[in-house]
Parts: structure tokens; C-alpha cells; sequence
């Protein structure tokens, strides 16, 4: 059995470790394994292409001379070319290309290569020239020309992963325990003294072979605790990974509130002359992506000059291989940058992964890496409750004019809805568009019938402007939300009904233990992760579907709404 089993992940978390396997026996078992389960196309063109760079490796070497093109794939000419410095050979390959099969992708990786090389090999080749803001646009107004941390630092002092840890109604919420959990991880591979066999390749391995900082430091999990009474939480933070807890407890914070909170994370962070905080600011800045953590790190990464990957997915150290001129300051050179946080996320299609990279580049720092982190995406940590950590007091004065607006009156929700303790969940989709008010009904009919259960919304209904019955309008709401900016569940069933599945949507439940989905396009994306499902309209499946239940017959309903 292969040591990875490809049904079990997600094509995002697939593509960095089918890249590091060299045993060509292990593949095919993983190609296998996927066309036995899911037969996801991305996935076997992924361990296809992979076996096909492997199977090459044991070849006898190809004379890129003399190669027959015709017989080679466009991967392979890629893998070819790659290893060739020559611009003459390079240009007699493209020619060949050209005048044989001609394929577009063929040329395109050989220009490439020929451009890179023509550019890594010219002796006048010239740095990009350098040309501040305010003199490249002298007409424009440019706020951030002012600032002294925009360009003020290059090739700083960064150290350490800060974590903002979120308390609601006097809790720390589980996304804050999630990150520092993950943070742990991170650092611990990162801090881990360099073993002499490391593959630097190796994703896993390339952080373990820092051994700490540039001078072998181990570096810190800091945990930011903000608002009332929150150092009673200190003691969590360090028993869920953090080796420092810095607070600033006032009154005025018991909210959250938008200046106060984000100016006294940057002065923590860059400002605040401490003998531990000995560098200029976080190499890391990690936040949770709820409605209060979305807004502090946009403001905080602001603050600090530096960019921010929202609603991440994952979080891993890696080094970078990049080429790109505004980044290594000269064309055709290639620049290894260290210690680079990646970010993946899911793209604004809403069917892809992107992995977001913040990256230095001349003339400008840009950190701290930072990111905010989809609740539910890491497991929590099993508390060590005998761990020892610092605990820190951060103690400026809070100027009143920080505190412009007062609350003077508020009213609370008695109960919110929390989707995450049911053992089922039933979600609508834009599917409901018939009839809203009717797909609405159905959807709570069905939640009936069960004894835990409760009706979830895709962001698509949230967002839409249906026209809904008095009585089902109370149903449409945020908090009912679920997927990348809603509610993360994992209930033993999941029944969605009418919704396409993106990625936004998918990684809210994904995690269900069954999926049953109901949908009238038999290529909608949610067929590729569910169980089981069950092609037709919604509005004449749900209703079978709770009659079988009141009358006990579930399984036979399934399998005869399935036949038909």
C-alpha cells in the first residue's frame, strides 16, 4: 500500500506530495487507488504526469540535439529543456518544434526556457531599475509615499509566528486553539535541528531543515490576546501550542473595536521595545477569518505595510523557487526565497485552489506574511495543560480618542443557530429558485424527521434577492450560512439539495460523514465528493424522501429515487 492514499485528499493538498515521490511502483498504486475510487481527472493527470517525469528519470539520457520531438509528450520536451543551457541547441529544438507537430505548449515552454537562459547568460544584463513612488507618479497623491515602514526597512529583522486569538462572550473561540495548534506544528518542523539527509525538495522536510532562525534560534509561537479580562485565557493558549502569551486587558476593549484593537497590535508587534521582542516585526501573522478577524487583519496588515491572504484553508512553510523580475530584481534570474508561508485558498472561481506567496522584492519588505484562517480547517489540539510558556503584559495608554463612538444601550439574540452539533443537516441551494418559499417548506419538513437536525443555506440563497413567504423568511439568514464564510459542519448526514458545490461552499462540509446530494445537472460539481447522488429536482425528491422517513422506509427511498 502506497504511504499516500489519494481518495483521502483534497487535489490542493495532493499536488505538493505526488511532486516528492520518486518510487515509481508507489504511483501506480496511487494511480490505482484513484481510478478505483473517485476517478477525479485532475488527480490522475497529476500521478500520470509525475510517473511520467519519474519513468523518465531511469532512461537513458536524451541527446536534446538530436531528440525526436514527434515522439516525445509536451511534459517531457518541458523536462528536457529544462536542463539545457545552450541557446543555440534550445533554438534548434524550437525550429523542430515548429516545423513538426507545432504544439503551442511545446513552443511556449521552450521560449521560456530560451528567455530565461538568454537572460542568466548576457553579461550587461541590468537590474530593474529602482524608482520611488513619488517621483515614478509625481502627479498623484500616493499615502502610502509617506509612511516610514514602507520602505523605510529592507532585509529586516523578522522573527516568530504571532497568532490573534479571538474570545467571544468571555471564551476563546475554537478557531484560536485551531491556529495555535497548527502554529505548533509549523514551528516545531521549522525550529528542528537540520538533518544531514534532508531533501530540501521535500515539503515537509524543507522547514525541518532550518534549525530555527538564521542563527538557529528557535523561533516562537506568539499567542495576542485583546480586549476584558482576557489573560485568564493565557494559560489555554500555552497548553495549546503558544510559547508566549502577550494581553492587553481594558475595560473599554470588553468590544471589538476597530481602532483600539488594531493599533495595539501593531504597536506590539513593530513599536514596543521588549528585551524577547528584539526584531522589527513578525516574520508571521496568523488570524482567524470570522467576521471580527477578517476585519483586524486587514487593518493590522495595513498598519504594518505588508499583505494579507484571507480565508485560507492551509498554512505550510516552504521554500520558493520564483523568476519573476519585480521580485528578483534582475530578468532571467532565478531567487530562492526562505521560510515563505504558503497560503492556499479557494480562487474567486470557486472551483480551484490558489496558493497565495508574500514575497519580498527590492527596495521593499513585505512582512509579516500574514493570513486569516477558515474556522474548522485545522483539527484542535489536544490541550498540554503541563506545557510552560511566558506570559507578557502589554501596558501603553489607550488616548480617549480612540474611543470617539460609545455604546450607550445593546441588545443580544437570546440563541444564535449553531449548525455544527447536529447528527444531520439538511442545506438548500439556488436550486429552491422555482418556488423559494415552497423549497424552503420542503427543506424544513425534512428536518422534521429527525431528531438533531437543522436547515443550512449555500451563500447562493443568502445572497439572492428571492421573494420569500412571512413564515419561511425567518429562515433566511447569514447565520445559517455555511461554507468559507459561513458555519464549518460535520454531521454524520449531510443533505444538500440544489447546490452546485464550489469550493466555497465545499469546505463547510466536506468533512460530513455522508453526503447525499440532490441536484437536476448530472455534472454539478458536488457529484465528485458526495456518497451518494441522486439526479432530479429537488422538489419532487425531498418529499419522497420525508414520507419514506415517516414511515421508516429511508434506505428503500433512496435506492428507489437512485433507480429512477
Amino acid at each position: 500500500m502506497p504511504e499516500i492514499d489519494p481518495t483521502e485528499h483534497d487535489i490542493s493538498e495532493l499536488g505538493p506530495k505526488v511532486n516528492q515521490i520518486d518510487d515509481e511502483q508507489e504511483l501506480e498504486e496511487m494511480l490505482a487507488m484513484e481510478k478505483g475510487g473517485e476517478a477525479r481527472d485532475p488527480v490522475i493527470t497529476l500521478i500520470e504526469s509525475r510517473l511520467e517525469t519519474v519513468g523518465g528519470e531511469d532512461e537513458e539520457a536524451v541527446d536534446p540535439a538530436e531528440a525526436d520531438l514527434s515522439e516525445m509528450t509536451i511534459a517531457e520536451i518541458a523536462n528536457m529543456v529544462r536542463g539545457v543551457d545552450d541557446v543555440d541547441i534550445l533554438d534548434g529544438i524550437l525550429e523542430r518544434e515548429k516545423s513538426g507537430k507545432e504544439r503551442k505548449g511545446a513552443i511556449t515552454q521552450i521560449e521560456n526556457r530560451i528567455e530565461a537562459v538568454r537572460g542568466t547568460s548576457e553579461e550587461d544584463a541590468e537590474e530593474v531599475e529602482y524608482v520611488p513612488p513619488e517621483e515614478k507618479h509625481p502627479d498623484l497623491e500616493h499615502p502610502t509615499a509617506d509612511k516610514q515602514y514602507v520602505e523605510g526597512t529592507v532585509d529586516g529583522e523578522y522573527r516568530d509566528m504571532w497568532v490573534y486569538c479571538e474570545t467571544q462572550q468571555g471564551d476563546l473561540v475554537d478557531v484560536s486553539k485551531e491556529m495555535l495548534g497548527r502554529a505548533r506544528e509549523m514551528l516545531d518542523d521549522y525550529n528542528a535541528e537540520p538533518d544531514d539527509d534532508t531533501d530540501r525538495t521535500d515539503v515537509d522536510a524543507a522547514a525541518a531543515s532550518y534549525g530555527g532562525d538564521e542563527d538557529g534560534n528557535p523561533e516562537e509561537v506568539v499567542a495576542v490576546l485583546i480586549g476584558d479580562g482576557v489573560e485568564e485565557h493565557a494559560e489555554e493558549c500555552i497548553a495549546c501550542g503558544a510559547d508566549r502569551v502577550v494581553y492587553h486587558e481594558d475595560e473599554r476593549l470588553a468590544r471589538f473595536r476597530h481602532k483600539p484593537y488594531t493599533e495595539i497590535f501593531a504597536h506590539m508587534s513593530r513599536d514596543w521595545e521588549q528585551e524577547w521582542r528584539d526584531y522589527h516585526e513578525p516574520r508571521y501573522t496568523v488570524f482567524p477569518a470570522t467576521n471580527n478577524g477578517r476585519d483586524l487583519s486587514a487593518l493590522v496588515q495595513g498598519e504594518l505595510d505588508s499583505g494579507l491572504a484571507s480565508d485560507c484553508s492551509d498554512l505550510y512553510i516552504e521554500d520558493a523557487q520564483i523568476s519573476n523580475p519585480e521580485k528578483t530584481g534582475q530578468p532571467g534570474t532565478t531567487k530562492t526565497f526562505e521560510r515563505v508561508l504558503h497560503m492556499p485558498r479557494p480562487d474567486f472561481s470557486g472551483f480551484e485552489y490558489s496558493t497565495i506567496l508574500c514575497l519580498d522584492k527590492p527596495h521593499r519588505d513585505f512582512h509579516p506574511q500574514g493570513a486569516s484562517v477558515i474556522p474548522g480547517t485545522f483539527d484542535l489540539p489536544d490541550p498540554d495543560y503541563d506545557r510552560e510558556g511566558a506570559v507578557v503584559e502589554h501596558d501603553i495608554e489607550l488616548p480617549d480618542d480612540w474611543f470617539q463612538i460609545e455604546i450607550t444601550a445593546s441588545d443580544q439574540l437570546d440563541d444564535g443557530v449553531d449548525l455544527t452539533g447536529n447528527e444531520v443537516v439538511v442545506a438548500l441551494g439556488r436550486g429552491i429558485g422555482e418556488n423559494p418559499t415552497e423549497g424552503i417548506e420542503l427543506g424544513l419538513e425534512l428536518v422534521d424527521q429527525f431528531e438533531e437536525a437543522d436547515l443550512g443555506l449555500s451563500r447562493g440563497v443568502i445572497t439572492a434577492s428571492y421573494q420569500f413567504g412571512g413564515h419561511v423568511e425567518q429562515y433566511i439568514t447569514e447565520e445559517r450560512q455555511i461554507g468559507e464564510s459561513g458555519q464549518v459542519v460535520e454531521p454524520d448526514v449531510y443533505i444538500a439539495a440544489g447546490i452546485s458545490g464550489a469550493v466555497q461552499h465545499k469546505v463547510g462540509m466536506d468533512e460530513s460523514d455522508t453526503i447525499i446530494a440532490i441536484n437536476t445537472n448530472a455534472d454539478a460539481d458536488i457529484r465528485d465528493f458526495s456518497d451518494y447522488f441522486i439526479e432530479g429536482d429537488l422538489f419532487e425528491i425531498l418529499p419522497r424522501l420525508t414520507e419514506a422517513l415517516d414511515r421508516g422506509e429511508f434506505a428503500e427511498a433512496m435506492q428507489e429515487v437512485s433507480d429512477d
